[in-house]
Parts: C-alpha cells; structure tokens; sequence
C-alpha cells in the first residue's frame, strides 16, 4: 500500500477501475487504514496467543506453553509478517488492488475502534507539537519530475526524453544567456547613407530589423521585409517611407534575467516574436527571439542534422578549435557537447576577463579546468578570439584556474 505507484493507481482510476478508486479513496486517508491494520492485527494477535495458552495448558505438559508460544511466535513472524510482505513487495499494485476492498470493509468494521485509538495517538502528538499528517495531492516538484522522465529511458525515446528535460531546464535559463549581444545586433541606421540602407535591405538574411536613429537606444520600431519587399524591388521606398513602417510596429523590451519559460508564455500573449533585452538603466543589452527558446527545447534548426556545427567555432585540428570569443558558454556547450562553467560570466570573452582580471596580450595562456584557452586576437577592449584545446573525455566541470 505504502510503495504502490500513486499515478498508475489514478490512472486506472480514472479509466473506469473500481479497485483502484477504492484503493485511491484509502491512499488519501492513511490514518484509517494503517489504523484498521494495526487493530486487526493485534486484536489477532492476543486472540491467538489466547487460545494457543489454553489448548497448551489442556494439554498437562510442563513444557507446552512455552513451546506453543515460541511456535505461535514463529508462525506468526513467518506466514503472517515475512512471507506476505516479500510477496506484496514483489508485486505492489497487484496486491493492493486485491486487498483494496478487504481493507474498506476492515476500516468499517474496525470504525469505533480506529476512532478511539487514532484519537489518543493524536492527542498524544500534540502534546509534543506534531501536526496531523494528511495525504497531499502528492504533486511532483520540477526535480522529481526530471528524474521520472531520466529513469524513463525504455519507454521514451532519448530524442523526446531530451526536449521534455528541455522544457523542464526553461526556468533555470535566462534571456540573458540566449540573447544576441547587443554588439552583434544586425539593423538599420537612418542616418547612414541611402544607399547603404538599400544595400543592408537587399542583402539581409533576416526577415526583421531594428530600425534606429544613431545608436540602437535610440530605437524607432521594427520593420518587416515583407512590408516593404515590393517598393524595394520597384526601387520607389524612400526613408521616410522606411521610418513610417518601422514607426508602426513598436518594439516589444523584455527585462534582463527574465526567465525562459516566463519569455515564452510573453511571446504567446504578446504575438511577438522578438523582444530587446534591457537593464535595469533601460539600456538595450541584447536581442531574444522566440526561434532562440524554441531552439533551447528541440536543438539548432537545420536541414541536415549531421551537420550541426556551432557558427562561432573552426576546427582547426582534432581536439583544437578556433573559437570565437564573443559565443555563449551555453551555446558552445550545447552544440558541442563541452563542459564548460555556466554559473558566472556568459561568453568566453567574460569567462576569460574574470580569470585574468585584466584585458590580456595575444598569446596569453589560460586554463579552465580541463580546458586550455589560447589567446589570439584582442581588439575594442575585449578578447575576440581564441584558440581552445579540448579534454578527449572531459568529465566534469572544475574550477577556473590560470594555466602555469
């Protein structure tokens, strides 16, 4: 009754099965059964040791009722405690769907008697500030349930297992850590040149760009390729043309350390797929985009899989890449299966700078637990690239340390 799958049993329940909404009815109240069980059995008990003293005595041996007791004692340990547990630990839900209806009847008969003992055991309690215990709905934490779904490796293929663990790992994934950098940001300048502008429009691969006014904070709105695709093609869109469009669809910010799934709830409310990460001085971070939280649940889009590559790493011999320093920890993990720290700084630039503490020289050694970082160029302050040497097998994530 105690180690019985709780969902299996609503399950059945709720499939039409008598015994199991009779067991479940009993799982929600187990001071009444456990009650009804301890009764029954020591009310057996003291009957049977009862009898077996006078059938000993009638006998007129001196050795009897010790004997009968010892033997009673046996009996009891063997066929009435051992055996039948061993077998129901075997066999859980078989035995408790059987035993079910027995138990409902031996709750009723032993009412009064449960009333009286469960009455003292509560008083009992309280005198040492023990609350009763009441069977909770028994709702699985987000930790249990990444368990149920890790240990369901037979009936759930790895590919599903991995996107529900996905799901699970939103919360704990910021839109700091999935952002395009602001740096990185790819838009429209009003106050470049026309013909720059034109050029940007008909060679870009996104389908929206941010349109700005000198600097990214100073954000006009969005426009859509498709909304201005025909007069671009005609050669008649003009700028003003371009900043109405952009005017009409505003842009949509989001605050830094926002959440995941909280991101993808928004995104669903909002009919948006695009938002601007800001700080808490309102200065633009970074750019989110729904295809990145999708992405964060079933992998890298791609035509062909076998070919999944990370855009910001070369492979420069086997073990040794070419990494570029502004990629994300996360995304350097995910897509190559590395193990590097994810709890501090977001990109290797960072991770590098909080080791050394200072913007370091081209051909500076340093060693991230198993994983050594060389680097190779550094420009506007910041490291922007970078050789790293990779474990053949690393398995475990160590401490930042400087390499000798």
């Amino acid at each position: 009754m105690l180690s019985v799958n709780r969902y299996r049993i609503r399950h059945r329940a709720q499939a039409g099965s008598g015994a199991a909404r009779t067991l479940e009815r009993l799982l929600q109240k187990p001071d009444d059964w456990l009650g009804a069980n301890l009764v029954i059995l020591a009310a057996a008990s003291v009957f049977a040791s009862a009898i077996a003293t006078i059938l000993a005595q009638r006998t007129g041996y001196p050795y009897a009722v010790p004997l009968t007791g010892a033997l009673l004692t046996i009996v009891v340990i063997v066929f009435c405690e051992l055996a039948p547990k061993i077998y129901a630990a075997a066999n859980p839900e078989g035995v408790a769907l059987h035993a079910a209806g027995i138990y409902r009847v031996l709750v009723l008969v032993a009412r009064p008697a449960l009333w009286l003992t469960n009455s003292v055991a509560r008083g009992f309690l309280r005198l040492f500030g023990v609350a009763r215990a009441t069977a909770g709905p028994h709702a699985l934490s987000a930790e249990e349930l990444r368990l149920v779904v890790t240990e369901a490796a037979p009936v759930i293929p790895a590919r599903h297992r991995q996107m529900l663990l996905s799901i699970l790992d939103l919360e704990r994934i910021t839109v700091n850590d999935i952002m395009i950098p602001r740096q990185e940001i790819s838009g429209i300048d009003v106050r470049e040149s026309w013909e720059d502008i034109l050029d940007q429009l008909q060679q870009t691969p996104h389908t929206r760009l941010p349109v700005y006014e000198g600097e990214l904070d100073n954000l006009i709105g969005l426009v859509h390729m498709k909304r201005v695709a025909h007069e671009l093609v005609r050669g008649t869109l003009t700028r003003e043309r371009l900043i109405e469009v952009a005017r009409g669809r505003e842009a949509y910010f989001v605050p830094e350390g926002t959440a995941l799934n909280v991101q993808l709830v928004q995104f669903q409310r909002n009919r948006r797929r695009l938002a601007f990460v800001v700080n808490e001085y309102g200065d633009i971070e970074g750019l989110v985009t729904l295809e990145d939280i999708l992405e964060e649940i079933v992998g890298e889009f791609t035509s062909d899989p076998a070919t999944v590559t990370h855009k910001d790493v070369h492979t420069e011999r086997p073990g040794v890449f070419i990494v570029n320093a502004s990629a994300t920890i996360r995304a350097l993990n995910r897509s190559l299966g590395w193990q590097l720290p994810t709890g501090g700084p977001k990109t290797v630039n960072g991770l590098l700078l909080e080791q050394l503490e200072t913007i370091p020289d081209s051909g500076t050694m340093v060693r991230v637990g198993n994983y050594e970082f060389e680097v190779l160029q550094v420009g506007d302050n910041a490291v922007r690239t970078v050789r790293v040497r990779v474990p053949a097998a690393p398995k475990a994530v160590l401490p930042v340390s400087r390499a000798p």
